[in-house]
């Protein structure tokens, strides 16, 4: 494979910043930490725009909103401001002190707008809320408009639930409320949809998340849901600002998170988290010659020293830039979120065609 002279410039970037990221936290060109966590990158013109997380020094609430920094080479990052501000308006969605993770931008070339989804929890309601914001701008960096929040495709059942599955009775769907967590039994009504058929009404819950645009310009929802259990993928519409209401299920009780997806070639890729809270754990990796599927599960693609703990880290996004693709994770230090790390590794392709990462 030729790479071009960006392509290299880049990889080496990443390859040494990733190095250092363990050591310290990453600064930008003030000196301040970079405080963008479980964020994502979208290359727009000549620069690259990272959006994360604004942390607080303790605590979990959101009480800034969403950060954007802006860089030329992937290494130096300027801080542009704050992209999406949190509301001082009692009873507003994302009022100070709600829960605001894994903010992710992208751009439509129709309507010439930069929108941005998020996992918002409501304030004072814990995670119980699991709702997907969106917001738009014209601008890249913002200001950011906040439209709304809501549970995913309320009323509709995924594209590859079976009919016998939707068709459940009311009295064996309470019946099932009574199994206990964790055992096969549970498991079994968990595969066969028994979360979806209970928030089927109010919308399908939505936490740990990333967005993909495809190369015909449509764009998707990838979101951890029914209780943290089951990845759904959900299509978004022309504009962005809403779902079609056609998604898929994707490992029904398969516990995972954090996902970030790429295409590589003819294959969608997607690397994720098993559920442990902010301990890392090992990195789930799965593939579909279609983003609706079927996807298939492979080893752990991490290798190396800490590999059965993603070094450390938990995946949050995958940038594609010309041959190269970039793993960014975040090293999550729950005593002082502000403070947590960054990995970012170029992802490196095997013997067998399969992504890895390897940290030197």
């Amino acid at each position: 494979m030729k790479y071009s002279f960006q392509c290299l410039l880049v990889l080496i970037l990443f390859c040494c910043q990733s190095l250092c990221l363990q050591a310290q936290e990453w600064r930008d060109t003030q000196g301040a930490y970079i405080n963008a966590h479980g964020g994502g990158i979208l290359h727009y013109g000549d620069k690259y725009y990272w959006f994360g997380e604004h942390r607080p020094d303790n605590g979990f609430s959101t009480m800034v909103g969403v950060n954007c920094y802006s860089s030329t080479d992937l290494k130096t990052w300027r801080h542009e401001g704050v992209a999406l501000a949190v509301s001082d308006e009692k009873g507003s969605d994302i009022e100070q002190g709600c829960i605001i993770e894994r903010p992710k931008v992208i751009y439509n070339s129709k309507t010439k707008k930069f929108v941005m989804w998020f996992h918002l929890e409501l304030k004072g309601h814990g995670y119980g809320s699991a709702r997907a914001g969106v917001a738009v701008a014209d601008e890249i960096t913002g200001p950011f408009k906040y439209l709304h929040s809501e549970r995913v495709n309320a009323g509709v059942y995924p594209l590859n639930m079976p009919q016998e599955d939707r068709d459940i009775d009311a009295a064996t769907q309470a019946e099932m409320t009574t199994y206990k967590w964790w055992t096969p039994k549970w498991y079994d009504a968990v595969a066969h949809g028994f979360f979806v058929r209970q928030h089927v009404e109010g919308g399908q819950m939505s936490r740990d998340m990333t967005l993909y645009v495809d190369c015909d310009g449509r764009a998707y929802h990838i979101y951890s849901s029914e209780e943290n259990l089951t990845l759904q993928i959900a299509e978004l519409s022309d504009d962005y600002l809403s779902h079609t209401g056609r998604y898929i299920r994707l490992f029904p009780g398969g516990h995972n998170e954090a996902p970030a997806v790429f295409r590589h070639d003819n294959t969608y890729w997607m690397i994720t988290s098993g559920c442990t809270g902010w301990a890392p754990n090992a990195a789930r990796l799965f593939s579909a010659p279609s983003i609706w599927g079927p996807w298939q599960q492979h080893p752990n693609p991490c290798r190396g020293e800490k590999a059965d703990k993603t070094f450390g880290a938990q995946s949050s996004f995958v940038l594609e830039t010309g041959d190269q693709y970039i793993f960014m994770a975040d090293i999550w230090k729950p005593k002082s979120l502000m403070y947590s790390g960054y990995i970012q590794l170029p992802i490196q392709w095997d013997e067998n065609g399969l992504p890895y990462l390897e940290q030197k």
